[in-house]
């Protein structure tokens, strides 16, 4: 079953038109759910132990979502089991002064994968489509240009070994207002609240046409998009994992022979 296909979107529709409660992959049973989680984290934490020892590819996911989408509850429940050796997380956050001296891409290029390695963006070189656009720094000519260089630049690291897997995390308004209310209400949640996370929310559609645009522009069959419904947390982790899966046994990973040498070699 190509799990995969059923999440990748429909260009002639807006992202916030689908169903973000969506649960197609679900069993009724959500312990069980959490089960399957678990199983295929194992495995995706085994395929990325070939990768590092086969040494020549690299895997870069993409994760984007509005605020509280579940971007990190992502990478803990799926991307947990991996050795840490294996696998780097970024997270970007607004560009320095330093960076803003050089192009948008400047920053991004040196955090992609090295050979044998998973990189994980949480947020990524989109922020200079989205939240650029959405708050009026650029107009709709750069945009423009900048989802072209996007392309442009995924476009190169895949002709140079790079795999790349770009999920949204597409969460309903309402489902948003739940869990910023549940960061308020739990103190240990506190840190993760930032009041100008109030001020993005009142800007929500003007974020969907945005992501709309940045989606339909850069969704290719090398660097893929996937939409992923995410009021579920169970469900969410449960079509990543299955996306994450079915990319990396495409990759027909596989150990390196051992080194003739050591037929013949004893160990006294």
């Amino acid at each position: 079953m190509n799990v995969s296909a059923q999440f990748r979107p429909k260009k002639s529709n807006k992202i916030s038109d689908g169903d973000a409660g969506d649960k197609p992959l679900s069993s009724s049973d959500k312990a069980n759910d959490k089960q399957d989680v678990d199983a295929l984290a194992q495995k995706i934490a085994e395929l990325q132990n070939m990768l590092y020892a086969e040494h020549d590819r690299k895997l870069l996911v993409v994760f984007q979502g509005m605020d509280t989408s579940g971007k990190d509850g992502a990478v803990k429940d799926v991307l947990g089991r991996i050795n840490p050796s294996g696998i780097r997380g970024v997270a970007f956050k607004a560009p320095t002064a330093f960076e803003k001296d050089h192009d948008f891409l400047w920053r991004v290029h040196h955090q992609t994968p090295a050979s044998g390695q998973i990189a994980v963006f949480n947020r990524s070189h989109y922020e200079d489509v989205l939240i650029a656009r959405v708050h009026d720094w650029i107009d709709d000519d750069e945009r423009t240009r900048r989802l072209a260089r996007i392309c442009d630049f995924e476009r190169l690291l895949v002709e140079t070994g790079t795999v790349i897997v770009k999920f949204f995390l597409h969460i309903s308004k309402d489902e948003q207002k739940g869990r910023l209310e549940d960061r308020l209400a739990e103190p240990d949640k506190h840190w993760k609240f930032d009041p100008q996370d109030i001020e993005e929310r009142k800007l929500w559609d003007a974020y969907q046409d945005a992501y709309t645009v940045a989606i339909n522009a850069t969704d290719t069959d090398h660097a893929p998009w996937f939409v992923i419904p995410a009021n579920s947390k169970t469900h969410r982790n449960l079509a990543i994992a299955s996306i994450l899966l079915e990319t990396l046994e495409a990759m027909k990973l596989a150990y390196p022979p051992a080194n003739p040498a050591l037929k013949n070699l004893k160990i006294i």
